[in-house]
């Protein structure tokens, strides 16, 4: 990431956090239901150890941009128009595809689940993003756009917007914006997506537009008469940071001891969340079919974690 982003995130997150505590205090003393105050620092806590984290120089992905940015097709720049609206609509391309793996893979989904942990929807909720993303190589997603002649600081950079621009769609009190429901990824969007009704499972992955899908065929809209209910299928009930983040991993470790064959630890591993031997787990696919977040009686008991959208 370039010094001039970093600099930017720097200025631009204090911002985000006191917009965050903004909304809190209006809920507390103005809002109909109050507010989640334990969510919130649950989600600074996350934001602390995240911080944290940045301290070892572990990563997957990295020597992968090396290799990519080295046999790279052309030698490109945002330094003309096309090139910018190359960068914008590829990266948006690659993280419709990270972000939907990050629901559909649970290997992904480990470190994403943290980020769908909160009952809420809430600004806070859009900087609770784990600890353990570099462990699990999300960033894979983004090297074709180094292949392709990007360089991966310019990647990484733009990405960085991406994830700013989606700070306010955390916001579950702005209403629908009209015809730019087409087109970009907004509040109303958003909040399907956060929401783990049997309706809205696995919807409206993308970052700064929406375009894709519609094209791919996930988007969802928000229906009034549908009532949200956030958070895991499963819910989360502690705000202990440190269960939220290691939990799932755990939940994954206990899976793969108890599998019976390489097939399972596959499964259990790259399936969908959720995914059981017997079938009569909680992925999407089945909670659609069933119409209900309830756990058949006769199934097997899942980790907390097991889904969301």
């Amino acid at each position: 990431m370039s010094k001039e982003l970093i600099d930017v995130y720097v200025c631009v997150f204090p911002i985000v956090l006191l917009s965050a505590l903004a909304e809190g205090l209006w809920f507390t003393f103005r809002g109909p239901k109050g507010f989640d105050w334990k969510s919130w620092a649950c989600s600074l806590g996350d934001v602390v150890g995240r911080s944290a984290m940045m301290l070892f120089p572990y990563t997957l992905v990295g020597p992968l941009f090396v290799v990519a940015y080295q046999h790279r097709l052309f030698t490109l720049a945002p330094d003309s128009i096309a090139n910018v609206l190359l960068l914008i609509v590829g990266l948006e391309f690659c993280y419709y595809w990270y972000h939907r793996a990050a629901h559909t893979v649970r290997w992904f989904w480990m470190s994403h689940s943290v980020h769908h942990s909160p009952n809420e929807l809430t600004l806070a909720a859009a900087y609770r993003l784990g600890w353990f993303g570099k462990l699990s190589g999300t960033t894979v997603f983004f090297a074709p756009l180094v292949f392709l002649g990007f360089e991966p600081k310019i990647v990484l950079s733009a990405l960085l917007l991406n994830l700013l621009y989606q700070f306010w769609l955390h916001a579950e009190w702005i209403p629908k914006l009209g015809w730019l429901e087409y087109v970009l990824n907004t509040p109303s969007g958003h909040r399907v997506h956060h929401a783990r009704n049997p309706e809205y499972l696995d919807a409206n992955f993308g970052g700064v537009l929406i375009v894709f899908d519609r094209l791919f065929g996930t988007y969802v809209e928000e229906r009034d008469e549908v009532k949200y209910d956030f958070g895991l299928v499963s819910r989360m009930e502690t705000h202990n940071p440190f269960i939220i983040n290691f939990s799932p991993w755990i939940g994954l470790v206990r899976d793969l001891a108890s599998a019976r064959s390489p097939r399972e630890a596959w499964m259990y591993l790259f399936a969908a969340p959720g995914w059981r031997p017997d079938g009569q787990g909680l992925t999407a696919k089945e909670i659609r079919a069933r119409g209900t977040l309830q756990h058949p009686v006769e199934a097997h008991p899942v980790p907390a974690q097991a889904i969301m959208t």
